[in-house]
């Protein structure tokens, strides 16, 4: 049996729940993550963010045209109408980078024990539909994280 402490990534990149989206987006995509453990000032494990957290906060909407048969006030409106929709995709893109990760971090991470097994891990992953899973100790504190690549990593090594 392949232990998760055998397969897990001990230098965790973490993120604070008091960040404002914009840097905790900037730490992902620095470190080339989906995805990060939440803290808060006393570094408990308080949450998970992920890119998709941050894409549902976005919540862009592409403008519903109808050009099937545009009239000609159509014609006239159109470029004022897709003018608007920018000018509020921006707006909307602005507001969400000083939201705080505490806004739209998923809470009550699941989490995993560092003694369970990498198939326990996958399990959990495949029963939520997560993609990590933060590793704890008995007393709660974050000692590491266990991806979907961590696990066929780990059966490769085998």
């Amino acid at each position: 049996m392949i232990k998760v402490e055998d397969a897990m990534q001990k230098n965790v990149i973490t993120i604070k729940n008091d960040m404002r989206i914009e840097e905790a987006a900037r730490i992902l995509r620095e470190n080339r993550i989906s995805g990060a453990p939440v803290l808060d000032k006393n570094n408990r494990l308080v949450g998970i963010l992920s890119e998709g957290d941050i894409i549902r906060l976005l919540e862009v909407h592409s403008p519903k045209l109808n050009l099937i048969l545009p009239s000609p006030l159509d014609l006239i409106e159109l470029p004022i109408r897709m003018k608007h929709e920018y000018d509020e995709i921006v707006k909307g893109i602005k507001k969400a980078a000083l939201t705080l990760v505490d806004e739209i971090m998923t809470r009550k991470p699941i989490t995993i024990k560092p003694e369970q097994s990498v198939s326990d891990a996958a399990e959990l992953m495949d029963k939520h539909k997560i993609k990590r899973l933060p590793v704890v100790d008995d007393e709660g504190n974050l000692i590491g994280i266990i991806t979907r690549g961590d696990i066929i990593g780990a059966l490769v090594k085998t």
